[in-house]
């Protein structure tokens, strides 16, 4: 009887943790992704999840949230315990790059509970009326890399350039045309106020700040757009494009490939808040995801200053 006793305990005990515990299994994008793709919660409580990988090594984490992110092993099980105090609607993905569609790993998290009212601000491409989408080439471009060192010696003053507000709605090519504009700098070469350009962008970063997005570049963005930034990474193969050929696409899902960041003509003409709106909402039918839901709005800033960086010479060049 005590045996038996025991044994139903333990049951019990198992049963009841059960009941309270929701199973996620992780699959490659090919093979389902994750199931189940949507949870629901309460404001305020635990909501605990048993993951666990059905084929490759996968990562669990929760966008726009200090949250760390989680191993899941082929076989093995890992228990976590996440809380959210607002409600909402909470993005969870794979940090793992498990294969050539790793990107469509999402699901969503709805926590319910008293909504606040709180303050929201369009993103700054949708505030200036930009299409993320149109084509946009520069006319002018540098003759050589943009060096924001070569500006220290030069002794000029250009504050009235580099406010938040001017530099992220404005191009650098557009900079460098009102640069050339100025009556103060008209004893300055094209180049010499290319490299201001460079300065107006750096002094908009920090050096800890592009050390970071380096990282995220490299976790998030370099199996497309290639660590060099060329858009060479190995998923922007066409094998790897929604598994068929620009031939068998439907209109407006042809492949496209990843954008090359080292491309002055395309870089240049492109201001922060066009590429934050890129970054934010995605590239429609292009395969670029949307990581609005995923990075913070300071970190998506940074990321597109360190986008900057194959055009422009660093401090560190």
């Amino acid at each position: 009887f005590l045996v038996l006793g025991g044994m139903l305990a333990i049951g019990l005990a198992w049963w009841a943790d059960s009941a309270d515990t929701t199973v996620i299994h992780a699959r490659m994008p090919e093979n389902g992704g994750w199931d189940p793709i949507d949870l629901t919660a309460e404001a305020g409580q635990p909501i605990h999840l048993r993951l666990t990988s059905d084929d490759v090594m996968h990562g669990f984490a929760i966008g726009q949230s200090d949250i760390p992110p989680v191993d899941i092993k082929p076989g093995q099980i890992t228990n976590i315990t996440l809380t959210f105090d607002k409600p909402g609607t909470y993005t969870f993905y794979c940090t793992r790059w498990c294969g050539a569609n790793h990107w469509r790993m999402r699901g969503t998290i709805t926590v319910t509970g008293e909504k606040t009212e709180e303050a929201y601000d369009q993103p700054l491409y949708l505030q200036l009326g930009l299409d993320v989408d149109a084509v946009h080439e520069a006319e002018n471009i540098p003759g050589k890399r943009p060096n924001a060192n070569n500006v220290a010696d030069l002794q000029i003053d250009l504050s009235a350039y580099e406010g938040a507000d001017y530099y992220r709605s404005h191009s650098p090519e557009e900079i460098w045309l009102d640069l050339a504009k100025d009556p103060a700098l008209s004893a300055y070469s094209d180049q010499q106020l290319w490299d201001m350009v460079a300065s107006i962008w750096q002094n908009n970063t920090t050096p800890e700040a592009l050390a970071a997005s380096a990282k995220l570049y490299a976790e998030n963005c370099a199996a497309c757009h290639g660590e060099s930034g060329a858009g060479d990474g190995v998923f922007s193969k066409e094998e790897f494009s929604m598994g068929m050929s620009s031939h068998d696409a439907p209109s407006g899902h042809e492949i496209v490939h990843a954008t090359d960041f080292t491309d002055p003509v395309r870089m240049l003409s492109a201001s922060p808040a066009l590429l934050q709106g890129k970054l934010i909402r995605g590239g429609m039918g292009t395969g670029m995801p949307m990581w609005g839901v995923i990075f913070t709005e300071e970190e998506t800033w940074s990321l597109v200053s360190y986008l900057y960086t194959f055009q422009f010479m660093e401090v560190h060049d």
